[in-house]
């Protein structure tokens, strides 16, 4: 999988791309990652990505001619010839939830564009495939959610994690929409508070009756939004 990024701080990624399961999905060749700055493509002696808003108001906002010179760089010099979905990266999008980080892992090549300033020229949207947010908020750029996705996508990537089974069973899985049960380790107890007993008796059909009817309390609990759809699909 390639994952373009389109930003003007390329220097966050540094450290990002080199650590954890990033860092070994871009090792073991299952993941590589092209960074690119609108600066680049910015005009004048200074370079200029942005301009005062027609209208007036409040901040800058980043030019469409910039963005999109710098988006149709990528595709020309792909590597391997695959342009790359285009996905803008801003609160006015889809929330990114764990079903489209497994379709966004299942592309060939996807290319996240980060924003700044007060946002971009209305007419870049027109230059891209989806929107995504990571939710109701606002940050000062894209470059976080660009990271996030970049996270939520790689650890899906076969091979990356080492054990495949450990996506079936996480919160927001596919096959369930539940929260994950809570896990345990040494020690047995810790100031007063012990490890359940059904998960040191050996008891494999038990643990796992144990672990769903946790599944589903978590859930009922802390998500009544995801108990409500299961509940809608008939779903036990």
């Amino acid at each position: 999988m390639r994952v373009d990024v389109v930003t003007l701080f390329p220097e966050l990624f540094g450290a990002f791309l080199t650590t954890s399961f990033v860092g070994r999905g871009i090792a073991g060749g299952q993941l590589s990652v092209r960074l690119r700055s609108p600066r680049d493509f910015g005009l004048g002696k200074h370079k200029s990505v942005d301009d005062s808003p027609y209208g007036g108001g409040s901040g800058m906002v980043m030019r469409v001619d910039v963005l999109v010179a710098c988006m149709e760089s990528l595709d020309a010099d792909a590597p391997d010839g695959v342009k790359a979905r285009r996905v803008l990266l801003t609160p006015q999008g889809a929330p990114l939830v764990q079903g489209r980080a497994r379709d966004l892992s299942e592309q060939a090549a996807i290319m996240l564009i980060c924003g700044r300033y007060e946002g971009f020229d209305e007419r870049v949207r027109a230059h891209v495939d989806e929107e995504l947010s990571l939710g109701d908020f606002v940050m000062t750029g894209g470059e976080v959610a660009a990271m996030a996705v970049i996270e939520s996508t790689v650890r899906l990537l076969p091979g990356v994690l080492g054990n495949e089974a450990s996506t079936e069973e996480e919160s927001h899985a596919p096959d369930t929409g539940l929260l994950e049960y809570p896990h345990y380790t040494r020690p047995a107890e810790f100031r007063g508070a012990a490890v359940p007993a059904v998960l040191s008796g050996g008891n494999h059909a038990g643990i796992a009756a144990w672990r769903r009817a946790q599944q589903h309390e978590r859930t009922r609990v802390r998500r009544p939004d995801l108990w409500a759809k299961r509940a809608g699909r008939g779903e036990p």
